[in-house]
């Protein structure tokens, strides 16, 4: 049949100048499968089911918290006075007017007192230093002195034996007998008697006749 040679000549010239083409009576040709635009991943039709292609896709990982640092604690001054007590300081002298063997106090001694200005460093609540910036004198204290006497005493008088109640002599008066009278006076004084007695004579008790107007001790002296 000069048809049917005719168009198997332009097949097989259409096979050499683009490649082979195959056809098949009655076979439908597949739609190449969906591509998710989002994720790239191709879908594939179930040729058992009607349902749309689904796409698979991997679970994206959560990302993880980098925990912050702690912060740094930081370092607190501040500063105290503490007030404390200044010793004084003691010295002697010696006293001319006092005899030997007499202490007593002269100038009575006093504590000063002195502040001291710490400056005290804290870390989280806790003293990790402490130092003195200044020390300030706020009371002077005062010195103490001490006097020994100095002075040596003239010894004591001899002891001096009472008078006999019966020789006549007065007992306050010795070294020389006084006469017992309503008054005696000095030998060559403005006395007026009754009776003189002339010196020097010691008062070795209570001087009845004032003869001994100087206190000294001597009488007529």
């Amino acid at each position: 049949m000069p048809l049917i040679g005719t168009v198997t000549q332009k097949v097989a010239l259409l096979a050499l100048a683009g490649g082979v083409v195959v056809f098949s009576v009655g076979a439908v040709i597949p739609s190449p499968p969906p591509v998710d635009a989002a994720s790239g991943v191709v879908g594939f039709v179930d040729a058992g089911s009607s349902s749309s292609p689904r796409a698979t896709s991997s679970a994206k990982p959560t990302p993880s918290k980098t925990p912050k640092p702690s912060p740094t604690p930081r370092d607190v001054v501040t500063y105290e006075d503490v007030v404390e007590a200044l010793p004084f300081t003691s010295s002697t002298i010696e006293d001319p007017n006092s005899d030997v063997g007499v202490v007593f106090v002269h100038t009575a001694g006093a504590a000063g007192s002195q502040t001291h200005r710490y400056k005290i460093t804290t870390r989280a609540g806790a003293e990790i230093s402490r130092e003195i910036v200044t020390t300030t004198v706020t009371v002077q204290p005062v010195a103490e002195v001490i006097a020994h006497g100095s002075r040596v005493p003239p010894p004591p008088p001899p002891p001096v034996e009472a008078a006999p109640a019966d020789s006549g002599c007065h007992s306050s008066y010795a070294d020389v007998c006084v006469p017992i009278d309503s008054d005696v006076d000095c030998a060559g004084g403005s006395g007026n008697g009754p009776s003189y007695v002339s010196g020097p004579l010691r008062v070795v008790g209570y001087d009845e006749y004032d003869l001994d107007r100087d206190g000294d001790g001597i009488a007529c002296d």
